[in-house]
């Protein structure tokens, strides 16, 4: 009797220790999920769908019966009519009713990388993007459907400009310009390629058909690019020039469409162009700025992707080149060449200085991804800096756009509880079709540039230029190097908003 009672006794006191086990567990497990959840200051689910849905706000055409932006109705249904091509379709890039080849074919690459690299993370908002994605796709096939030539714009910079009206309405003329064996444009050309290559990657498994017809074209696009060579603001300069001058000239875009070609067809040929090539078209030239015009940087971290994760030897140099870049904008380094502002903002520029915080910040993301999986660091003068550092670096930025600021605000329209409510785009600022069916004259909408209103319709997702060197943002619809979106500022954001979304357990 006395043996079974202590063997109860034990069993008893053996069931209450596991118990204030499991209990202690679970509570320091919540405790940590808890503090996970802390860390994230930002809804970047949020962000994400947003920056997403902003393009939606930038379509020019027959909008779908899917379409979510309802303040936006068809606009441009005549386009090329003037050259006699269907060129009706893709996006406005900013705050304007033009289609700028140039920057929309970028705009694509982009959003194309941000889908290559962080697409797995996205989940429900992955078909939105490849929706955004295709809107541009569809209409570049169109812009290269004849050989040897692109169709690189549709509307009059200067006209457009000298009104301020809806898509809607818009009766300014509707030039149709092109580049071709007599008049080349390799920047425009190769950046179509580009973006026709990494694009088909994005729809390989979900639409093998598209994907291949997208590679097909973007092989025979840059076979035109790279044997008719020229800046295609030699002959169109009076009509790209000073909106998308190509100011960096042509050898980046040589280098960054072939490296999108080797990476979406593996095909040798691409491999020995750009070991070739390479060092003619600015491999190591220290031009840390990438953006819309100046493709190097792009191209150093995409090549390194082959050396460090795919281990193509012949690339090697490529890493060195990559680092060189990250190397340049290590915040307070002495390595670096990069200015930040008091408030922590990466500044480049004073117009639309958002781009190159949203850039900079997708390859940082991208190449913390590649150096983490070959466990490799970054050497700068001597001083260590780990992927850790690089995603840090990156957060801060988007941290800062979404809020974490000086001002206090969110340079994400639609986000946060305080962000630009008068930003310089004409379908925002005016009243919708729906509230105001008749037609507002080409002066007439001027009325509002100056006004202090808020925008009647809200572009949600939309990205602006953003602050000044001092941090400042003085919310005017009439500044537009401050105030006004662009489909290229919100491409990269997408792929590092989906990666700290995930990271930070939201999606």
């Amino acid at each position: 009797m006395a043996q079974a009672l202590s063997t109860s006794a034990l069993f008893l006191n053996v069931s209450l220790l596991l118990v204030m086990v499991l209990f202690f567990s679970n509570n320091v497990l919540g405790m940590k999920q808890h503090h996970n959840k802390k860390q994230a200051t930002q809804n970047y689910r949020d962000a994400l769908s947003k920056s997403i849905l902003f393009f939606e706000g930038q379509r020019s055409g027959k909008l779908p019966a899917n379409q979510r932006m309802k303040w936006r109705k068809d606009s441009g249904l005549s386009d090329g009519s003037a050259m006699h091509v269907d060129l009706v379709g893709g996006y406005y890039d900013a705050g304007d009713n033009v289609k700028f080849g140039f920057p929309m074919a970028f705009t694509t690459t982009m959003l194309s990388w941000s889908v290559i690299e962080f697409g797995g993370m996205m989940k429900g908002e992955l078909q939105h993007a490849k929706d955004a994605i295709r809107w541009a796709t569809d209409y570049l096939l169109k812009a290269t459907s004849h050989p040897n030539t692109i169709y690189v714009q549709v509307g009059d910079a200067n006209s457009d400009h000298a009104c301020w009206e809806r898509p809607e309405d818009m009766d300014t003329p509707r030039t149709v310009l092109k580049i071709d064996s007599q008049n080349p444009g390799s920047d425009v050309a190769a950046e179509t390629a580009a973006a026709l290559a990494a694009a088909s990657i994005v729809f390989r498994r979900s639409d093998p058909s598209y994907s291949k017809l997208l590679l097909k074209t973007s092989i025979k696009v840059f076979e035109f690019a790279d044997k008719f060579r020229g800046p295609y603001s030699n002959s169109l300069k009076s009509f790209v020039c000073p909106f998308y001058c190509s100011y960096s000239g042509y050898q980046d875009e040589l280098l960054w469409g072939a490296a999108w070609l080797h990476r979406a067809t593996k095909n040798p040929k691409y491999l020995n162009y750009i070991k070739l090539n390479g060092q003619t078209l600015g491999a190591d030239e220290s031009d840390n700025t990438f953006g819309w015009d100046n493709k190097h940087v792009g191209a150093r971290i995409l090549l390194s992707k082959a050396y460090l994760v795919q281990n193509v030897k012949e690339l090697h140099d490529y890493k060195g080149h990559a680092d060189n870049f990250i190397c340049s904008i290590i915040p307070g380094a002495s390595f670096s060449s990069t200015q930040y502002t008091r408030g922590g903002l990466l500044f480049k520029m004073g117009d639309s200085n958002m781009q190159y915080v949203t850039s900079t910040s997708f390859l940082l993301l991208t190449y913390a991804k590649y150096l983490t999986f070959s466990s490799q660091t970054v050497s700068c003068a001597g001083t260590v800096v780990t992927a850790k550092k690089l995603r840090s670096i990156a957060k801060r930025q988007v941290d800062y756009l979404l809020g974490e600021n000086p001002m206090r605000m969110s340079y994400m329209v639609g986000y946060g509880s305080k962000y630009p409510k008068r930003i310089h785009h004409r379908g925002s600022s005016l009243p919708s079709i729906s509230s105001h069916p008749a037609r507002i004259a080409c002066h007439a909408g001027f009325s509002v540039l100056g006004s202090t209103a808020p925008n009647p319709n809200v572009l949600v997702g939309a990205v602006v230029g953003g602050p000044d060197a001092q941090d400042r943002f003085p919310d005017l619809r009439s500044d537009y190097e401050q105030s006004e979106p662009a489909t290229y500022i919100n491409a990269p954001l997408v792929g590092a908003l989906a990666y700290l979304a995930h990271s930070s357990g939201q999606i």
